[in-house]
């Protein structure tokens, strides 16, 4: 059985690749580059492949289904971090792409970034192509929609909060699991369990990013941190502090422990584990 290491080297390996085969100019591709293959923890990728794993087919099936989604998660993490979005100049303790280049080149390598993602899923050997990319259409769209309620100040309340979170970044990560389980031929009930799993995975790795932003320094996050309490943006901090949204990471734990129940999750578990006591 491959080890976690091995799967994120073929899942590196397939992301260079992947870049390789695209017909981009050399800057455009070098921005792309730097927001692809610039570190990450490609923890989309791995539930994809995971969620593969767990009902018991082979990681290489899903491999491309994650790559697609790593690379809408690198669009989406481009233009967050634009000068008219959240305006960050640092990302994995590197300059983000409009800093290191310039804004035009990385709201176009964003642009090439999600277009290349379904041409991944187009590929011929695929998988089942068109249902991972409406899979993967309607988590965007998602994913997209709570952007605009975080940057329009739509999020006033601990639910407003979390529905952005749900859609931010549990849309991606409940794709990713789902993703995974079609690869792997499972059936509908048990896509939806994991499915749910992503989602509240999601919500968890949302509680831990408020924590960090509130406590860590930028050198350890890789990223600037204070500048959600700076713009008064409602987080689970603000609203339940730091021990509440502790106790909120813990409930979520648990949460996600009982949804694997009945499937040899073991993997994915682990990775929760390791979600909720990031530092970074």
């Amino acid at each position: 059985m491959s080890s976690e290491e091995e799967i994120r080297g073929r899942i590196e390996d397939a992301l260079e690749r992947t870049l390789g085969d695209l017909a981009v100019g050399t800057r455009l591709r070098r921005a792309m580059e730097h927001a692809l293959l610039g570190g990450g923890k490609r923890i989309r990728p791995l539930l994809c492949v995971e969620a593969c794993r767990c009902v018991g087919a082979p990681a290489q099936r899903a491999i491309r289904a994650g790559v697609a989604i790593e690379m809408v998660h690198a669009f989406s993490l481009v233009h967050d971090d634009l000068p008219a979005m959240d305006d960050d100049d640092l990302r994995r303790g590197m300059p983000t792409v409009h800093v290191a280049f310039d804004e035009a080149t990385a709201i176009l390598a964003g642009d090439a970034l999600l277009n290349g993602a379904y041409r991944v899923l187009c590929g011929p050997d695929a998988g089942p192509g068109t249902s991972l990319i409406e899979e993967l259409s309607e988590a965007t769209a998602r994913m997209i929609e709570g952007q605009m309620l975080d940057i329009t100040g739509g999020a006033r309340t601990i639910e407003d909060v979390r529905r952005v979170h749900e859609l931010k970044t549990g849309s991606l990560m409940r794709c990713a699991c789902r993703m995974g389980a079609i690869c792997g031929g499972a059936d509908e009930e048990t896509i939806e369990q994991l499915g749910s799993f992503g989602l509240h995975l999601g919500l968890l790795f949302q509680a831990t990013d408020d924590l960090i932003d509130a406590e860590q320094a930028e050198e350890t996050a890789g990223k600037a941190t204070g500048k959600d309490a700076a713009l008064g943006r409602p987080t689970l901090v603000g609203l339940l502090g730091v021990d509440g949204t502790r106790d909120e990471v813990v409930r979520l734990v648990g949460v996600c422990r009982d949804l694997l129940d009945g499937l040899d999750g073991g993997r994915l578990l682990s990775l929760c584990e390791r979600i909720a006591s990031r530092t970074r």
